[in-house]
């Protein structure tokens, strides 16, 4: 006869885990505190804040409604002034209605940085550069210190 002739209930469906094993899900390797938590992404996006933010102590004005941003690499048409290279940033005139923006190319800048304290040096530098073509300036009057880690 079966369970159900009996009257009883039938069990119900076995539970599916999250896992395996059933430990459940596993927190983080390492405190959210630490430098290690972030993404090398994050890092190179803090990098290119802290530039940011630098410059704009002195050129607040003139910089006020531009946008900085990062992106992994450059798209695959360059732009008719760009010959010889894999660009490290671009600047974008402002434009209907859109702000000027600045951009900052991840991989190719980190391809050319000999470790981290030359990442920081030369991702200082683009932001520099790009603000400098923005601003109609050269980059040793935006930021004195331009070039100085190279």
């Amino acid at each position: 006869m079966s369970s159900l002739a009996r009257g009883r209930v039938p069990d119900p469906a076995p539970v599916r885990r999250r896992d395996r094993r059933g430990r459940g899900l596993r927190g983080p390797l390492l405190p959210t505190d630490v430098p290690g938590y972030r993404t090398r992404a994050q890092r190179f996006d803090e990098l290119v804040l802290d530039s940011v933010e630098r410059l704009e102590k002195r050129w607040s004005r003139q910089l006020d409604g531009t946008e900085f941003a990062v992106e992994d690499v450059p798209p695959s048409n360059p732009a008719p002034w760009e010959r010889g290279g894999v660009p490290l940033g671009r600047y974008f005139p402002a434009d209907a209605g859109l702000p000027a923006r600045v951009v900052v190319y991840r991989r190719p800048v980190e391809s050319r940085a000999l470790d981290v304290a030359d990442l920081g040096e030369l991702v200082r530098d683009v932001v520099v550069e790009q603000v400098a073509h923005l601003l109609g300036k050269a980059p040793e009057d935006v930021d004195p210190e331009y070039g100085d880690g190279h």
